[in-house]
């Protein structure tokens, strides 16, 4: 039997994690996967070296993920078609923003990529937590569905409660995987291939530290990945401000309902709220990114160097940029694009958790007046 080859696109701190995990476990499934993992590295110095050298003679990309140690299997490789050739799955772990512009790089390419899959399909799955939004034509979509437009192969998602540096140290964590590439669900047929992928990924992704647990449901998982971002720095703001755990549940709380709240608006039918509240991927990631996730960070160092350390110079765009090393929060992008999108739709009194959280980062709103909203976000039942 053919074994599934697999690369991963994409190098930075999450990145390096979810290479590091399949790599493991194309040694412990030998009859399964190929042997070597490529991780696609977009090329930069570090030290007078290049990073992709680095990660190839010391198994440690020293600048995204310092401190550990890499399977040797994991192959870096600075070319994205080369690192894709070949292989049959393709993990994509980059920031959403630059996720198009690398699928069209790939597209230019998909028929020898595609053949050289076989004997197997041409699958991916996302890892990205953010969306692709339009706000001038009111469009908005998820990552796993640009993969699947620009590559014409299917795509699932893999998010969850996953705090990079946790699960890179192997402490235990949950994770959901969603794969639906079924036109008919009511067909057998379909469905069983669909449930092979799924035990495949759950197969490559699995691990006694990192739990996986399996759904359909890609646009719920996706959404609630990306929308908690927001959530998680409006909880950085509660922290700033030293206002304490019950301020800090009560915006979870309302940000849950936004976050269900617009999956119903945009995505009517396409979801459960059941995703929200049962999975890894829902409630357990919001409560996890509230609590000490990058987006929290970042949003609680803004409230303290701009409304603490009274400080009115200072940008979000700037504390990320000191606390990040170079990498990117996603949660100030994605609040920008929702807040365009909702705005433009004339739904801005729908969210306002959501609009309060950019106005604080972007139009100088007062933090003070977070509490004020309480009283008007949506309501409703989950």
């Amino acid at each position: 039997m053919s074994t599934h080859k697999v690369s991963v696109i994409g190098s930075g701190n999450w990145g390096s994690v979810t290479a590091k995990i399949a790599a493991q476990n194309a040694i412990e499934h030998p009859d399964l996967f190929d042997q070597h993992v490529r991780m696609w590295v977009h090329e930069e110095q570090v030290n007078g070296k290049n990073l992709s050298e680095i990660i190839n003679t010391e198994h440690e990309n020293v600048k995204y993920l310092p401190g550990i140690k890499l399977p040797e299997n994991l192959v870096a490789v600075t070319d994205i078609v080369e690192a894709a050739k070949g292989s049959d799955l393709l993990v994509f772990n980059v920031p959403h923003q630059f996720l198009v512009r690398l699928c069209k790089q790939l597209a230019e390419h998909i028929d020898e990529l595609k053949k050289a899959a076989a004997p197997h399909p041409l699958r991916a799955i996302s890892c990205i937590k953010g969306l692709d939004i339009k706000p001038e034509d009111r469009q908005v979509d998820i990552p796993c569905r640009l993969v699947c437009q620009h590559l014409s192969i299917p795509c699932g998602v893999l998010s969850g409660a996953n705090l990079a540096p946790e699960i890179a140290n192997e402490k235990f964590s949950e994770t959901t995987i969603a794969y639906d590439e079924m036109d008919d669900k009511f067909n057998v047929e379909e469905k069983i291939q669909n449930d092979v992928a799924l035990r495949l990924w759950k197969k490559l992704f699995h691990r006694p530290y990192f739990h996986v647990q399996t759904i359909y449901d890609t646009v719920g998982a996706s959404l609630a990945g990306a929308l908690k971002n927001v959530v998680a720095l409006a909880s950085g703001y509660v922290d700033g401000m030293n206002w304490g755990d019950n301020a800090k549940a009560a915006i979870m709380r309302r940000g849950l309902l936004e976050m269900v709240h617009f999956a119903n608006v945009y995505f009517p039918d396409e979801t459960s709220p059941e995703t929200f509240m049962k999975e890894s991927c829902g409630v357990a990631d919001l409560i996890t990114s509230c609590a000490g996730g990058r987006n929290h960070r970042v949003g609680k160092e803004f409230i303290i160097r701009k409304f603490i350390n009274n400080d009115p110079s200072v940008t979000i765009e700037q504390v990320e940029a000191d606390l990040l090393n170079g990498q990117s929060a996603q949660g100030v992008l994605t609040a920008r694009e929702v807040y365009e999108l909702v705005a433009l739709g004339k739904r801005l009194s729908n969210f306002p958790l959501f609009v309060a959280t950019y106005e604080i980062a972007f139009s100088n709103r007062d933090v003070k007046t977070l509490p004020l909203l309480l009283d008007s976000s949506p309501r409703g039942s989950l």
